[in-house]
């Protein structure tokens, strides 16, 4: 039998039933995204074995590996195995069925409290999480850069993990402050473009991983970890090519952000810390686009101000939320 009740007195039903199976639904979600991070591990380290088998061919007078001519350049995967090839397929497996639960939970808590699923810190990770898992399928589909998955699925298991664990939140109403019509448009775009710069700040970090380890020399302790990296042009290209895409939605986010505080402070602008600190990921986020367009910056400086830009997101999300008062702490914490 369907238990309804009215939360926080807000006149508002709330379906437990759906709750508790959105609860589910996220934990077999999470469940899937471990199995597709095992997988993507496996995938991972047997590009390792066809990439140093392959060294060994050139030192041996063989075709060996290039800058211009290496195996993740051309997505070629007949240097894998068939084991191999079948891991990274079950690895997608994982990943699209993990997403279909992810967002699974995500509708039916909708369903149970009648309203957009991102009122508190718990839904507003699960949804941007669940964005950044689609635009990592999106951008992650050539053979090149699918061993990449382990470092996309790692950051983001860790946000589920915390969000929820430490950040769950009960089923219900949002606070009144929240009860708008900008709510789930301002929040939907921030969250899309801060699931599409997880990937970007992904793809600079391994960036700047092969341009240490450059491909084929590899030294050191960090050489098996850089081997089955792509070119690091493949990696720049990747991180430019999302940011690209995702700075303009955040920036339309940050804009109607300020349409909606208009319509409940009386002001587009106030510099409260959530504002502040999210312009500081824009104007880091602008620098790295401007410094990755401009020829005198360089890739490699570039790099740090799209991790540095993201780097701010995770603390805008996290410690401005729970630690510092502003007008923007109704996060469910």
């Amino acid at each position: 039998m369907i238990n309804q009740i009215v939360a926080q007195g807000m006149g508002l039903p709330v379906d437990d039933t759906l709750a508790d199976f959105s609860d589910m639904a996220y934990k077999t979600g999470f469940g899937l995204y471990v199995l597709a991070l095992i997988a993507s591990v496996i995938y991972y380290a047997g590009y390792r074995v066809a990439k140093t088998s392959q060294r060994e061919l050139a030192g041996a007078g063989g075709p060996g590996l290039t800058e211009s001519t290496s195996i993740t350049d051309t997505g070629d995967e007949d240097t894998m195995s068939t084991r191999g090839a079948r891991w990274a397929r079950l690895t997608l497996l994982f990943v699209g069925l993990g997403l279909v639960f992810h967002v699974a939970s995500l509708v039916l808590r909708a369903l149970a409290v009648g309203r957009f699923p991102w009122g508190n810190m718990y839904e507003f990770i699960s949804v941007t999480c669940a964005l950044a898992v689609a635009a990592a399928l999106a951008f992650l589909r050539k053979p090149a850069l699918q061993v990449a998955w382990p470092y996309v699925l790692v950051p983001v298991l860790a946000l589920l993990f915390f969000g929820g664990t430490k950040l769950y939140a009960e089923a219900a109403p949002v606070v009144p402050a929240l009860q708008s019509f900008w709510f789930p448009i301002h929040v939907s775009i921030i969250s899309l473009g801060s699931g599409i710069f997880l990937v970007s700040g992904v793809a600079s970090v391994l960036y700047l991983l092969r341009v240490w380890q450059p491909q084929g020399t590899e030294r050191g302790w960090a050489a098996g970890i850089a081997r089955p990296l792509p070119h690091a042009d493949t990696l720049d290209r990747l991180s430019y090519r999302s940011a690209v895409i995702a700075f303009p939605i955040f920036s339309m986010g940050i804009i109607l952000g300020a349409v909606w505080a208009e319509t409940a402070w009386g002001r587009f602008w106030g510099w409260d810390p959530k504002e502040t600190v999210s312009f500081i990921s824009w104007v880091l986020y602008a620098v790295f686009l401007h410094a990755r367009a401009t020829s005198g910056w360089g890739p490699k400086k570039a790099a740090w101000f799209n991790i540095a830009g993201f780097l701010v997101l995770i603390f805008n999300l996290f410690f401005i939320n729970i630690v510092v008062s502003g007008l923007h702490s109704y996060a469910g914490v």
